[in-house]
């Protein structure tokens, strides 16, 4: 069970990158795995991009070719890829790696690209701006906390939807069930309504044994649907 069918250096760029370092470090290898990214994330046969963006166009109401969509932690693109398949036309995208963003501009997919480290600050986008907001694979331990929900709403037209995703293995179950406590507040809250919370068996393939769920080799993982409430709760202002 050595690797899980995996190369070894895929194998190594995957779990750095999962690893407990600190931001600037975290930031600076993305940026040097841009160029491999797509072909390493194709090895791992990640499905995320695609779950979140059938899940997505499932939710929203017709017609999609005007609706703006912010496409948070947008990596290379893969994302934008999936939506643009399914309608979806207009685009803005932010990302906490230079190199990444610089990969995602040449897909020709996005209107504006900006470069925004979640967490440590706003997104560049006005109040009620987005129809919708997807946060794709970012969502996990030592990556983007869930301290941001908030920012993600401010962000998202009243009546609009927001795509989160997470994984489930389990290195990544605290920050998920924290995950899931912050979600479910801001649902108690009447900040916005879950459509959907959908399990996916087959999310990515483990990098390890330990990772993997019941000798699959592969990781789970969970799609969210989010509609934000038409009116906004009274706490605010």
């Amino acid at each position: 069970g050595t690797g899980m069918g995996l190369p070894a250096a895929v194998r190594d760029r995957v779990a750095a990158v999962h690893r407990g370092s600190a931001l600037p470090e975290r930031l600076r290898l993305y940026d040097g795995w841009a160029a491999l990214y797509e072909q390493d994330v194709a090895a791992l046969e990640y499905r995320a991009p695609y779950l979140a963006a059938a899940s997505l166009a499932f939710a929203f109401p017709a017609p999609r070719a005007e609706a703006r969509l912010l496409d948070v932690a947008c990596g290379t693109g893969l994302v934008a890829r999936e939506l643009h398949r399914r309608g979806f036309r207009c685009l803005d995208g932010v990302d906490g790696s230079a190199g990444m963003l610089e990969r995602a501009r040449s897909t020709g997919l996005y209107q504006e690209l900006q470069l925004c480290v979640l967490g440590r600050e706003p997104l560049p986008a006005p109040g009620e701006h987005y129809d919708a907001v997807t946060v794709v694979g970012a969502l996990g331990e030592g990556q983007v906390p869930s301290t941001v929900l908030p920012e993600l709403l401010r962000v998202t037209k009243p009546g609009g939807f927001l795509c989160l995703t997470t994984r489930s293995n389990p290195s990544n179950l605290r920050y998920k069930a924290e995950l899931e406590a912050a979600l479910g507040q801001l649902e108690q809250r009447g900040a916005w309504q879950k459509l959907l919370a959908q399990e996916v068996e087959y999310w990515e393939r483990a990098t390890s044994e330990e990772e993997s769920t019941q000798g699959t080799g592969y990781i789970s993982g969970v799609v969210y649907i989010y509609q934000k409430c038409p009116v906004p709760d009274l706490e605010e202002g």
